[in-house]
C-alpha cells in the first residue's frame, strides 16, 4: 500500500513528521491507506501507543482522517483556489453585477463617526488592558438582539462575520468533523470549511432557509455543526420564516450537542422579521456584521452564543489580536445610534430591484430566486456558456461555482448597482443566457 515510501522515527512526533514529509513530497497521495498501528508499531519496533500518539497528531493536524475499520488515510489536500477567485473581470463597457458589494449610495459617511470615536478615544486612550469591548457598543448590540428574540448570552466582537465563524468552529471542532452547510452558500464558508480540515455536508436551500429533511440527514450522518443564514441568504436571498424555524427548532433539538451558528448577514438591509434558532442547542452562535449596511471597510462583528462558546472564542482572541479596534467599535455604535441608515429605506430600494428583476424574467420564462438582499439566483443549464454570453451582452454575473457543492448551475446576480432602466436589458440578456447552448455545425 505504501509503495516504495517507508514511514519512518522512534517517538510519536517522529513518525508524524516523517508522514508528513511524504504526504508533501507526493510519495503519500490523497486517499492513501496508512498501515494499521500495530503492524506500523511491529515494523519500527516501538509500542502500538507510540504511533496511536502519532496518528492522533496527524488527524489533530488535518493530515489524515480515520474511517473506523477502514483504517487511516491521507486526507485530500483543501482547495488551494479560493472560490473567490472564480469571477469573471468586468471589461470596460461591462456591468459588473458580480461583486456582491452594497450600493454605495445606500452607505452612510463615515466622517462623523469616526470623528466621534476619535473624540471618545482622547479621553479613554484606547491603552492595553481595558476592556476589550466597549460598553456603550455592548449594550447597544444587546438590546438589538434582545429585541429580536436573540436569546440572552455573553457578548464579543470579531473582525466581521467570517472571522466569527471561524473562531467558533474552531472553540469546539477538529479536523476530519463534519460541518453542514447551506448548498448554494456563501462561497467564504464553503472554503473556510475544508481549509480548517473539516468536511462539508450540503444542505439544500429553497426560499424559507436550509431543507429540514436536509437538515435531519446531515445531523444523522453525523455533522457536528451547522451553519445558517437567517436573512438574505448569499446567493439565493433565502430567509427563515416562522413555520421553518419551527420545524429547524424541532430538528435540532433531537441533535442537541450539534454546535449550531447562525449569520444575520440581513440585519439592517432587510425588512423581514428574524426568526432566530438560537438556543435549540447547548452550544451555538449569533453573529450580525455591520458590512452590509454600513460599509464592507468595517471589519466589525457582534457575536453572541453559550457562555463557553464565547469564552472560547475570546480566550483564543486574546492570544492573538487581543481585540477588535475600539475605535471601530464606537464609529459603528456612533452610526447605529445617530440614524446614519435607513434601514427600511435600504431594504425598500434593494428589494425593489430585486423583485423587478425577478418579475422581468418571469415574464421572459426564466425561473429566478430573490426573497431578500441584494442578491438574485438564476438556474441556467449551461453555467460556463451563461456567463459567457452575459459577458458578451455587457453584464458580469458571478458564476454558481462559487457558491454550489451538489446543487445544479446557476448564477448570481447583484442587484445593487441596478437602476430601473436596467431591467428590461438586464431580463432580455439572461433569458438568452439562461438556456442551452445552441449547437454548432463545424461541417
Amino acid at each position: 500500500m505504501l509503495g516504495e515510501y517507508r514511514i519512518s522515527g522512534r517517538r510519536a512526533s517522529e513518525i508524524a513528521a516523517s508522514v508528513e514529509r511524504g504526504v508533501g513530497s507526493g510519495d503519500l497521495p490523497p486517499g492513501h491507506v496508512l498501515p494499521p498501528m500495530r503492524e506500523l508499531a511491529a515494523r519500527l519496533e516501538v509500542n502500538p501507543n507510540t504511533v496511536a500518539a502519532a496518528y492522533r497528531t496527524l488527524r489533530e493536524r488535518g493530515v489524515i482522517e480515520t474511517a473506523g475499520r477502514r483504517g487511516s488515510r491521507v486526507r485530500p489536500a483543501p482547495a488551494s483556489t479560493s472560490r473567490g477567485s472564480l469571477r469573471i473581470e468586468a471589461p470596460p463597457g461591462v456591468r459588473d453585477l458580480g461583486e456582491g458589494n452594497p450600493d454605495p449610495e445606500l452607505l452612510p459617511g463615515l466622517g462623523p463617526a469616526l470623528a466621534a470615536a476619535a473624540a471618545a478615544d482622547a479621553e479613554s486612550h484606547g491603552l492595553y488592558g481595558q476592556a476589550p469591548v466597549v460598553a456603550e457598543f455592548a449594550a447597544y448590540a444587546r438590546a438589538a438582539m434582545d429585541a429580536d428574540g436573540v436569546p440572552a448570552g455573553p457578548l464579543a466582537v470579531t473582525s466581521g462575520a467570517l472571522d466569527a465563524i471561524e473562531r467558533v468552529l474552531a472553540a469546539h471542532l477538529r479536523p476530519g468533523d463534519a460541518v453542514a452547510v447551506e448548498d448554494p452558500g456563501w462561497g467564504s464558508v464553503l472554503d473556510l470549511v475544508p481549509a480548517l480540515g473539516l468536511r462539508a455536508v450540503p444542505v439544500g436551500v429553497d426560499d424559507s432557509g436550509p431543507l429540514p429533511a436536509d437538515v435531519e440527514r446531515a445531523l444523522r450522518a453525523g455533522a457536528r455543526a451547522l451553519v445558517v443564514t437567517d436573512r438574505a441568504q448569499n446567493p439565493t436571498g433565502a430567509s427563515l420564516d416562522a413555520p421553518r424555524a419551527r420545524e429547524l427548532r424541532a430538528v435540532l433539538a433531537r441533535h442537541p450537542d450539534v454546535l449550531l451558528i447562525e449569520d444575520d448577514h440581513g440585519h439592517a438591509i432587510v425588512d423581514l422579521p428574524l426568526h432566530p434558532l438560537a438556543g435549540a442547542t447547548a452550544h451555538w452562535a449569533f453573529i450580525r456584521s455591520a458590512a452590509k449596511a454600513y460599509g464592507p471597510d468595517l471589519r466589525v462583528a457582534t457575536l453572541t452564543g453559550d457562555a463557553v462558546t464565547v469564552d472560547r472564542v475570546a480566550g483564543r482572541q486574546r492570544l492573538g489580536p487581543g481585540w477588535v479596534s475600539r475605535l471601530l467599535q464606537r464609529a459603528v455604535l456612533h452610526l447605529w445610534t445617530s440614524g446614519a441608515v435607513d434601514t427600511r429605506r435600504v431594504a425598500r430600494s434593494y428589494g425593489a430591484r430585486r423583485d423587478a428583476l425577478i418579475q422581468a424574467l418571469a415574464e421572459r420564462g426564466v425561473p429566478a430566486r430573490g426573497r431578500s438582499g441584494m442578491n438574485v439566483w438564476v438556474p441556467v443549464s449551461d453555467e460556463t456558456g451563461a456567463v459567457a454570453r452575459l459577458l458578451h451582452a455587457g453584464w458580469a454575473a458571478a458564476p454558481g461555482a462559487r457558491f454550489r457543492l451538489d446543487t445544479p448551475p446557476g448564477v448570481r446576480l447583484t442587484v445593487s448597482p441596478l437602476t430601473a432602466a436596467d431591467i428590461g436589458p438586464l431580463a432580455d440578456a439572461v433569458a438568452a443566457a439562461a438556456g442551452p447552448a445552441r449547437p454548432v455545425n463545424y461541417g
